[in-house]
């Protein structure tokens, strides 16, 4: 998989924006955690953490977690993600402390045409009541791309990490944050102080780190979703509630722990056109180090009594990809058996993908590709295969007909490949690469041409 790398939408870039495929992970330049996303404007912006390497000489932890600053990411599409670049960093922000790398989970609301954006971190100094660790503090800005404007002081009688910032039809606003449990207090109207006494969310389980509060509303009822340790590596539950403070009657689980046991897990839930979303993170680019993660997007949906459908993640992600763009595979919507997901470990973490099919018959199918008007008559594959090997393109599914059956030349070098195809017809469709060989054929990325 090709690294695409993110860009700002001009005239000429929002044509080239199209040629993109939406994917998970969703942020495919950078290492991003901690999704906070939210509609603003007819948009949907997205608020992450940003992992980093330890820097070299900084006396940090090689296998913690290292976050310096925030970048803000903006969409239209859930596909196409313009990076605003750095709103925050801890070198901007008078009372953090700039060399504890500690800017963890973020949030941020609009309200009275203002964007406050919360965020933890170290203190470089101790509060009136002589307390250190962690803070959370506040940046304004006129737009949610910013520039924000980090005020002077963290907000008083708030110690921890992880805020969550609720507005309830009547106006009032609510601040939630986690440090082994999730509190929850009122705010004042100009959402920089609290307006009542912190109080704990108690009906959560008593067991297992909870943290990352979300809190969302809907028909009525008030969700609050959260990471739980039950038992080694985080999972994503919900307790509902007729009220934003509770009580809270604990409900269910909407992402169970994560296959690639990523020890952590953190979530935002939003309605875009009519559709839900859960955004979460996983550790697809790092596998073999779990501080480094990755934010991606799953549709959620709702039963009838108002609990929520168990969320599986995916690789391939939601909405539509373009057939002219390119369509990388390995991000798939199915696959048999005996088709694996390779990464190149020499590659840059976020390249070196591909699909392996290893025999006859193992295929691996692409879902809701756009063909337009049906005139595509090439498509151009990026492949190899050690002993040579022929695979079939097909639609639909491994059954469905045929528009191109491709020879792949001998070799363990991925070499692109072009050919004729036919018989697409318009609208969307799905796409299933079958292999007809008996030996390993390697399948990166294709598109029509």
């Amino acid at each position: 998989m090709k690294r695409i790398k993110l860009f700002i939408i001009t005239a000429i870039a929002s044509f080239c924006a199209n040629n993109l495929s939406a994917q998970n992970p969703v942020i495919r330049d950078q290492f991003s955690a901690d999704p906070t996303a939210r509609v603003f404007n007819g948009k949907v912006y997205l608020f992450p953490s940003h992992d980093i390497t330890a820097p070299e000489g900084k006396n940090l932890r090689k296998d913690w977690f290292c976050m310096k600053d925030y970048h803000v990411f903006s969409s239209e599409n859930l596909i196409d993600w313009t990076d605003h670049g750095v709103i925050v960093s801890q070198n901007t922000v008078n009372w953090v402390d700039s060399t504890s790398y500690s800017m963890w989970a973020p949030d941020c609301i609009a309200r009275n045409g203002k964007y406050y954006f919360y965020f933890p971190a170290n203190t470089s100094v101790t509060d009136p009541s002589g307390r250190k660790g962690f803070g959370i503090g506040v940046a304004i800005a006129d737009n949610p791309e910013g520039p924000y404007i980090p005020q002077e002081k963290p907000i008083s009688g708030v110690h921890g990490i992880d805020p969550n910032v609720f507005i309830d039809k009547d106006g009032q606003a609510y601040l939630y944050w986690a440090m082994g449990k999730i509190f929850v207090a009122k705010l004042k109207e100009n959402m920089l102080e609290l307006d009542s006494e912190p109080q704990e969310v108690s009906e959560l389980p008593e067991v297992g780190l909870k943290e990352g509060p979300f809190l969302f509303e809907r028909n009525g009822i008030y969700y609050m979703t959260y990471p739980h340790v039950q038992n080694k590596i985080e999972r994503l539950e919900y307790a509902i509630s007729n009220s934003p403070m509770g009580p809270f009657k604990i409900t269910g689980v909407i992402m169970d722990e994560s296959p690639m046991n990523c020890w952590t897990n953190h979530q935002s839930v939003v309605e875009y056109r009519n559709q839900w979303y859960l955004f979460y993170h996983q550790n697809e680019y790092s596998p073999q180090f779990d501080k480094h993660r990755s934010v991606c997007i799953d549709s959620l949906f709702f039963n009838t009594d108002g609990t929520i459908q168990k969320v599986v993640p995916t690789r391939r992600g939601v909405g539509v990809t373009n057939a002219a763009g390119r369509i990388e595979i390995d991000r798939f919507s199915s696959k048999s058996e005996g088709t694996t997901i390779a990464f190149n470990q020499a590659a840059d973490p976020f390249d070196g993908w591909k699909a392996v099919l290893a025999k006859k018959g193992d295929w691996v199918q692409y879902n809701t590709i756009d063909f337009g008007k049906g005139k595509f008559k090439k498509v151009m594959l990026n492949a190899c295969a050690k002993m040579g090997g022929t695979i079939q393109l097909r639609l639909e599914n491994a059954h469905g007909p045929v528009i191109g059956s491709i020879q792949v030349p001998s070799g363990s070098e991925l070499n692109k490949i072009e050919i004729k195809v036919s018989g697409i017809q318009s609208g969307i469709q799905n796409l299933v690469v079958v292999s007809e060989t008996d030996t390993p054929v390697e399948v990166d990325w294709l598109t029509f041409k």
